[in-house]
């Protein structure tokens, strides 16, 4: 597979600005000429390999952050988006996608924005939706959506307050040093038969006792963010720029959602646990006192500048196979709008509750993954409440692969033992899946009225 070429010129003037060096100086410290760096910079070449380990030599320069990162996350849903119908067969290609988001992020964000508002309108019209020629009606952005985008672009690792999470696990057992300071504020911590998983009046913090002890340990971590650092939190959310107060609110549950996950699994001590065990997700969280959801959550989070651990890509599905958590630190990037492709292990862990399934797969692009799949089901906790039924993925690029324990007894080096998956239909370019859902939309279909394969028509 040839390797993929390495445009970083935003990465390249960022650094350099950073440093405080002309593009003269710049250029002697990496060895190369002026007019070389200019071109790496407005990425009319790629970044050299001589280059990359002059930045890491010269400036100790974390030379992962020099990978695609946001670019990718842009190229794939501009893809996704160019797919619509409204575009026709206007797709411009892929090299054109990828100079726009390296080069101009703020323009692609721009379209990304201007193509889910209009989807959105469509879909109003599409389903008859009553607010129609009200002001409702308008194309306002999800807050949903948005916070989801920020999470997404910021790659769901959020420095300060993951720094003050762990300084705050600093103090001993997290949780016991919480109900310490809850105790000072005059407030009662009790379990008590809820529905709600945290109820807080001001006095009393009441905690389901129908959860899990995992959910309740979260749940008392993320009051105390609220209380201990609602600082912290709104100067965050104020960076952010939410354009609804709606979106900000949500994204704040998000906030302290971030630091009770960060606290219970703190940085450093979580890293070097989890290269410890080389990832044993079980034993990471029956040593952290964590559930299996909240331990893979965190292995896709590990992205502190200079001290990061695997890119993982994380994901969560429901039983329709819509994905209601989704985060990614590698090359593989989830469709924004609709399920997962039927073909990841993910969907299978819905049948074998409880257990670990594995699975070697080859995306259209030619990248090999390692992908570990489980059923993260919760009951209602009494006789006759619902159960909320999950599965999570949890994945790393093949290069990767060997540092999980999960891989030792795999043939990481056998062609035939990596299944063919995709992202989503609507943008897959497999033209022979047999588990196809819908066309894709940049190809054009053949039908042939006296030929049936397995699907009713075949992909030109």
């Amino acid at each position: 597979m040839a390797q993929q070429k390495l445009y970083a010129g935003v990465k390249l003037r960022e650094t350099r600005t950073r440093l405080g060096l002309t593009q003269k100086a710049f250029a002697q410290r990496l060895g190369v000429s002026l007019p070389y760096l200019n071109q790496m910079e407005n990425n009319h070449r790629p970044v050299s390999t001589g280059v990359v380990l002059a930045l890491a030599s010269e400036f100790g320069f974390d030379v992962t952050e020099l990978s695609a990162g946001d670019a990718e996350r842009m190229v794939t849903d501009m893809r996704e988006a160019l797919a619509d119908p409204v575009f026709g067969d206007t797709a411009p290609p892929l090299a054109d996608l990828r100079l726009a988001a390296s080069n101009a992020p703020v323009f692609a964000r721009a379209f990304l924005e201007l193509h889910r508002a209009y989807r959105q309108t469509h879909e109003r019209l599409a389903s008859l939706d009553e607010a129609l020629g009200r002001d409702s009606a308008r194309a306002e952005p999800s807050p949903w959506e948005e916070v989801r985008d920020f999470f997404h672009y910021c790659d769901n690792y959020v420095d300060a307050v993951d720094h003050a999470a762990e300084k705050f696990a600093q103090n001993g057992d997290p949780v016991a040093h919480a109900e310490a300071l809850l105790a000072e504020r005059g407030i009662t911590v009790r379990q008590a038969e809820d529905d709600a998983l945290r109820r807080f009046d001001g006095d009393t913090l009441l905690l389901s006792s129908r959860a899990t002890s995992e959910s309740r340990r979260f749940q008392l971590l993320h009051q105390i963010a609220l209380l201990t650092h609602d600082d912290l939190l709104e100067a965050t959310l104020d960076l952010a720029r939410f354009r609804t107060d709606t979106a900000r609110a949500i994204a704040k549950i998000g906030m302290a959602n971030y630091f009770a996950g960060a606290a219970l699994l703190p940085y450093r001590a979580f890293l070097e646990a989890a290269q410890e065990t080389r990832h044993d997700v079980e034993r990471l969280a029956d040593r952290f006192g964590a559930s299996i959801e909240q331990v893979a959550h965190r292995l896709s989070t590990l992205q502190r500048p200079g001290a990061k651990g695997l890119p993982f890509f994380f994901v969560r599905v429901d039983q329709a196979g819509t994905i209601t958590k989704r985060h990614s630190a590698t090359r593989l990037q989830f469709a924004r709008f609709g399920g997962a492709c039927p073909l990841w292990n993910v969907h299978a862990a819905f049948e074998t509750p409880g257990r670990f399934l594995r699975q070697l797969a080859q995306t259209p692009d030619g990248e090999r993954y390692f992908l570990l799949a489980r059923d993260v089901s919760k009951t209602g906790g009494a006789w006759g409440a619902p159960t909320r039924r999950y599965a999570i993925g949890l994945g790393c690029e093949l290069r990767h692969a060997d540092q999980l324990i999960y891989t030792d007894d795999l043939d990481l080096t056998n062609p035939a033992a990596f299944e063919p998956i995709g992202i989503s239909c609507r943008i897959c370019e497999r033209r022979d899946c047999h588990q196809r859902a819908v066309p894709p939309l940049e190809r054009s279909l053949l039908i042939d009225p006296d030929r049936r394969g397995t699907l009713p028509y075949e992909v030109g």
